[in-house]
């Protein structure tokens, strides 16, 4: 790996890969501690039909995928405070959508077909500079809204009705949210794909989780957690020849499993201590 490391699409991937832990770990430990995973993925698969638009458009895809993801969001979550529909409903029409949308628009792209495969499950080798650009301009742009509504975001995140009775926009904060988790969807997508997106945003954060319950420690260890992550799963995709985005996720999921055996283990521990002593 350090001597892939001397390539600059390497170097590429690895700094893609740390600006991606970056909104992940902040955005993923909102969407986990508010149980909005559904709706992330609702959003993530809609990018599809902005990829789409953006071959039919003639314009950048992942223009066309950050467009089509803010209007997604927010007609999602207007649809799912204004309407009759339950909320999962919705979400699962949206979701469809989206993707027909995708699949219909790159059918009516004349000319050469798309590597769709790059879209769908992540090309982190192929990121280009611009790229990186824009991934650290999301990130920058994340990191402000939330330094700046840290509180507002933690009253709305763990006590609603609260943060109503004292004057917190939670409607408003809720909409912010659902822009943000477009914003970081769209930052992913080179990463690990639409169809991986909402496993890189939850399982870091899902990680953090055992470990900490306060909102601040959760985020560093997220952002710790999703740079590990994208590393080894490079490291490994590297050496095993294997697909980048989907060997990421593998990685990051058998890793979290291994932390909830790890906390039970030691929780049964606890018990079996606790039993003895009493005896």
């Amino acid at each position: 790996m350090w001597d892939a490391l001397q390539y600059d699409f390497m170097q590429n991937a690895v700094l893609a890969g740390l600006l991606a832990s970056v909104a992940c770990g902040i955005i993923g430990v909102y969407v986990v501690v508010n149980r909005i995973v559904f709706i992330s993925g609702g959003i993530s698969h809609t990018a599809f039909g902005g990829i789409g638009l953006g071959y039919y458009a003639g314009i950048d895809p992942i223009m066309g995928a950050l467009c089509f993801t803010i209007a997604a969001a927010l007609g999602i979550g207007f649809l799912a405070k204004n309407s009759r529909l339950a909320e999962d409903t919705v979400i699962g029409i949206v979701w469809a959508m989206g993707m027909a949308l995708g699949i219909l628009f790159i059918g009516l792209t004349p000319g050469y077909t798309p590597d769709l495969m790059s879209y769908l499950f992540g090309s982190i080798l192929t990121v280009s500079d611009s790229d990186l650009v824009l991934m650290l301009i999301l990130d920058v742009v994340i990191l402000t809204v939330v330094a700046a509504l840290y509180k507002e975001f933690l009253a709305r995140s763990f006590d609603e009705e609260f943060g109503t009775v004292v004057g917190v926009p939670v409607q408003a904060l809720y909409y912010m949210l659902l822009i943000m988790i477009a914003l970081t969807v769209v930052l992913l997508i080179q990463v690990v794909g639409v169809i991986l997106v909402i496993a890189l945003l939850t399982i870091p954060a899902a990680m953090a989780r055992q470990f900490t319950f306060s909102l601040k420690k959760m985020m560093i260890l997220a952002i710790l957690f999703g740079a590990v992550i994208t590393f080894v799963g490079l490291w490994l995709s590297y050496e095993f020849d294997v697909a980048s985005g989907a060997t990421i996720i593998l990685f990051g999921g058998g890793l979290l499993f291994c932390i909830l055996g790890i906390s039970k283990l030691k929780e049964k521990m606890r018990e079996f201590k606790v039993m003895g002593s009493q005896e």
